[in-house]
């Protein structure tokens, strides 16, 4: 395993500009300098480097859209095979796992800060400051510590294990926290500011969005983000399953669904394949392990009395728009037709709970928690980061996020 490291970290050309790192990576992990620590079998230090600005990378190294992000910003990728970046930063969190390297702490600050939600986001606000000596308590809703990590993203992509001893080690670092504590039930925000100095709210955004079509409140439908949370699944034996959407929580619930039984688990998007946000290995999974995709197709309307019993399909065409990024789907006229399913699953974005509305914060336009460039909120001591406050929907981004509220608040 260690020369097969050594051999993919030798590919690195320790670039001067690092584009891996300025333009790929949102954490702006210093990745030529990691890797150059891997090269000289210094993997202590290679963990202390990515350490400056990560404490996932046991986990980033492994579910994030490398391709998207550092692998497609490296240099050897233009004429070839870019260097392996996600491999080489898991081997790293694997190897601090294993010998118990520590992250280290700086002390500096004494503020009490609270975390509501112990997801990515969370768990990178919380070390960021613990390891600057403030005193911080994690409220999480559930009787375990991860958010997405664990309900979100299926484990044969994340190993529970791996997961578990990051948030260890993060623990580590003296952050108390408090289970079965969930905002709106058990748990005041307006009494949480009378005994921190601050408090960060980084408890997602993870109810499924609508397409607003006919029948889509059928007994039938569901939302991918609670199938995945919840685990609350019907019996997929022998069914037909249709998944609408084209990012990695489609591809997560399609194999989930195939694996649970379903005799065929079809995801429908309205865009064709090169368009998909889904990373393309996780594409790629999921069509080794049979989902089949019906490309440049629209949903129109889901029909049955109580049930689903098919839906009402219509074909697309891409046309290019100025001011767009990617082509627009435009419905063909006439092309509609049915297909004969037993559950739709919507997996085409995420909301906010719409308990957020109570709390007394201000929100944007489209229902997050609005903040500033600093992450700050309507309420000059409290700070929201990840999908509450409509970030990139990346474990990466949420973690960034919750680095720099973490500065932020270690400024001020």
């Amino acid at each position: 395993m260690i020369n097969n490291i050594e051999v993919k970290a030798s590919m690195c050309l320790n670039c001067k500009n690092k584009p891996c790192s300025k333009k790929g990576c949102p954490l702006n992990n210093d990745i030529p300098s990691f890797i150059s620590a891997i090269k000289e079998g210094d993997y202590k230090k290679a963990y202390d480097i990515l350490c400056e600005t990560t404490v996932l990378p046991a986990i980033c190294g492994r579910i994030c859209p490398h391709y998207k992000q550092c692998m497609g910003s490296c240099v050897r990728g233009i004429k070839g095979d870019p260097v392996n970046i996600g491999d080489l930063e898991a081997f790293v969190g694997d190897i601090a796992i294993k010998e118990g390297y520590k992250i280290e702490k700086i002390i500096k600050q004494s503020k009490n800060v609270a975390i509501i939600g112990g997801g990515p986001a969370g768990l990178t606000a919380a070390a960021f400051l613990a390891r600057t000596g403030n005193s911080v308590t994690i409220y999480e809703k559930y009787n375990y510590l991860g958010g997405l990590l664990i309900h979100g993203i299926p484990e044969f992509r994340l190993p529970r294990e791996i997961i578990k001893k990051s948030i260890d080690k993060i623990l580590e670092l003296g952050i108390d926290v408090k289970y079965n504590q969930e905002l709106g039930r058990n748990l005041d925000l307006k009494e949480l500011e009378k005994k921190y100095d601050n408090i960060i709210l980084a408890f997602g955004a993870n109810i499924s969005s609508k397409i607003n079509i006919e029948g889509e409140s059928l007994k039938g439908v569901f939302g991918a983000n609670e199938l995945l949370e919840y685990n609350n699944h019907p019996n997929y034996e022998g069914k037909i399953v249709v998944v609408n959407g084209g990012g990695n929580v489609a591809m997560d619930a399609a194999r989930t669904i195939k694996r649970l039984g379903a005799k065929k688990v079809i995801v429908v998007y309205r865009r064709a394949r090169e368009q998909m946000p889904a990373e393309q290995k996780e594409i790629e999974d999921a069509i080794n392990e049979d989902v089949e995709f019906l490309f440049q197709h629209n949903i129109k309307k889901i029909v049955g009395e109580k049930h689903v019993q098919t839906i009402e399909v219509i074909k697309t065409e891409l046309i290019e728009k100025q001011g767009e990024t990617r082509p627009i789907p435009v419905e063909i006229e006439n092309s509609n037709y049915f297909m004969n399913v037993d559950y739709i699953v919507m997996a085409i974005g995420s909301r906010p709970a719409d308990f957020i509305k109570n709390i007394g914060l201000e929100l944007n336009e489209k229902g997050y928690i609005k903040v500033d460039k600093n992450g700050l909120t309507s309420n000059p001591e409290i700070y929201a980061i990840g999908d509450l406050s409509g970030n990139i929907s990346t474990i990466a981004w949420a973690a960034k996020s919750g680095r720099e509220v973490a500065k932020q608040i270690d400024l001020t």
